[in-house]
């Protein structure tokens, strides 16, 4: 049997990315996949595409704004994801974590680092663009946080990173949390029943 693999185009600074990764456990292991994160840079997914973040998007629309905010409540409720909270510093500025994404998945830790991350960005409300606050959450979290960080300043991790948000742009992403099943691309958590549909067939 070929195990398939869900890629998961992934930035810290989408809370919408917190809660589908919160809910992809249960997912792979009905549908028996690998989860393959793919860390982008969503800024400049944005950047590349025209796209903007739906409380810039829709600023003047409070009726859409109103209905994201319900679908939110809704996901939350029905995956029971009690410890998520808006982070207070929102928006965060994810470059300085994101490449450490990227120095943890070459270092074998991408799945703890993500996992940290994600609780400090919307568990903790921790200010994650803030370099000392990042540094001693990491060594909190049983990483070596000034070396994890001062490999972020290497050429080759900024490199990787704007290689694959570059790769995202050119496949169609245009936003985070998209996931690829294949060469199938789903946009969005509201999209995980699609996305367990085209595992399983």
């Amino acid at each position: 049997m070929v195990t398939k693999s869900l890629e998961f185009i992934f930035d810290f600074g989408s809370p919408n990315a917190y809660l589908a990764m919160k809910a992809l456990p249960d997912l792979l292991e009905r549908t028996g996949a690998d989860l393959v994160i793919t860390p982008c840079l969503l800024g400049g997914i944005f950047k590349a595409t025209g796209n903007k973040a739906p409380m810039l998007q829709f600023s003047g629309v409070p009726a859409k704004l109103a209905y994201e905010n319900l679908e939110m409540r809704r996901f939350i409720e029905r995956h029971g994801l009690i410890r998520f909270r808006l982070n207070p510093h929102f928006p965060v500025n994810t470059l300085l974590i994101m490449r450490g994404a990227i120095v943890a998945e070459d270092e074998g830790l991408l799945d703890d680092y993500v996992d940290a991350v994600n609780r400090a960005m919307w568990e903790e409300g921790l200010k994650m663009d803030d370099p000392e606050v990042a540094t001693a959450f990491l060594s909190e979290s049983g990483f070596d946080g000034p070396a994890l960080l001062a490999r972020t300043q290497e050429p080759a991790i900024k490199a990787r990173l704007a290689a694959n948000t570059e790769a995202a742009v050119a496949r169609g992403v245009f936003g985070i949390p998209t996931f690829f099943v294949g060469e199938a691309m789903f946009f969005g958590k509201e999209r995980l029943g699609q996305v367990e549909e085209a595992l399983l067939g």
